[in-house]
């Protein structure tokens, strides 16, 4: 019989208890995300003549366009101002969501799965 072969115990097998955290790390995470998508994410721009609504899904759920803020001859700040108050939005639904993400992981990088 060769020496050396298999034995039992812990030293190289799988520990159970860290399987058991990464189940519940991952139960956390998939309910962090549930709760992340439900929620909505508002920003405003040109002053609050423009308000941009988005979704946890970065969905855009709506856009709210003070009639000051239209002026035919120059669309292009208006125009402007949608693209800023959406994209300031989608950065406030992106922060708390890698802010939740670091409480969860405890600063582990996971390499953007959200």
């Amino acid at each position: 019989m060769a020496k050396g072969g298999f034995r039992g115990g812990m030293g190289g097998g799988v520990n159970m208890n860290m399987i058991k955290q990464a189940q519940k790390m991952q139960q956390d995470m998939l309910k962090m995300q549930e709760e992340l998508e439900s929620k909505e994410y508002e920003a405003t721009a040109g002053g609050g003549m423009v308000t941009a609504r988005v979704s946890g899904k970065r969905e855009l759920v709506s856009l709210s366009i003070n009639p000051e803020a239209v002026d035919p001859e120059d669309v292009e700040m208006l125009q402007d101002m949608v693209v800023a108050a959406v994209n300031e939005a989608m950065r406030k639904a992106d922060a708390e969501t890698q802010q939740n993400m670091a409480k969860l992981t405890g600063g582990l990088n996971l390499g953007g799965l959200f």
